[in-house]
């Protein structure tokens, strides 16, 4: 089994694969609406139009693990990340990324090591995982790490296939 053979619901809830970005670079991100980390939502959406024509996507991942930072229903994210920052990126049903309910995307993700060398749990909302078009899990940035540091440029434009 492959990282795009885990099943996965969209935010509404509705069937959603991973499969279908099979070939497309992706960088997974647990996020959340009440965060101080939220407002990188603008610059994920924008890393996500500079190079969705080149084979690449944003996918988020909500999760009310840090503090209660996501406590809404699948409507409340919808309109929220669309009215306050334009997200267009693919969205995810609401998930835990750690503890015994952890969803089993989150599993493989996070067996990925930081550039530290750490691997394990999610520290916080807005933790990156950068996916290959083969569904290798490639890197992986911490919460503190915006969608536009100069790593995370770089990473992508590494794996991105197009």
């Amino acid at each position: 089994m492959t990282l795009h053979d885990i099943p996965v619901r969209a935010l509404d809830g509705s069937a959603a694969s991973l499969d279908s970005h099979r070939g497309d670079a992706m960088l997974i991100v647990n996020v959340a609406s009440r965060c101080g980390l939220t407002p990188q939502y603008a610059t994920l959406e924008e890393l996500h139009e500079r190079y969705r024509d080149r084979g690449f996507t944003v996918l988020g991942v909500p999760s009310n693990q840090f503090a209660g930072q996501e406590p809404g229903t699948a409507d409340d994210i919808a309109e929220f990340c669309s009215a306050t920052y334009g997200v267009t990126f693919p969205m995810l049903e609401k998930a835990d990324v750690n503890g015994p309910d952890r969803h089993p995307l989150y599993d493989v993700l996070t067996e990925h090591e930081d550039p530290d060398g750490v691997a394990g749990d999610v520290q916080w909302n807005f933790e990156k995982f950068l996916v290959a078009p083969d569904g290798e899990v490639v890197a992986r940035f911490r919460p503190t790490t915006t969608p536009d540091d100069a790593a995370v440029i770089a990473a992508v434009e590494a794996v991105i296939p197009r």
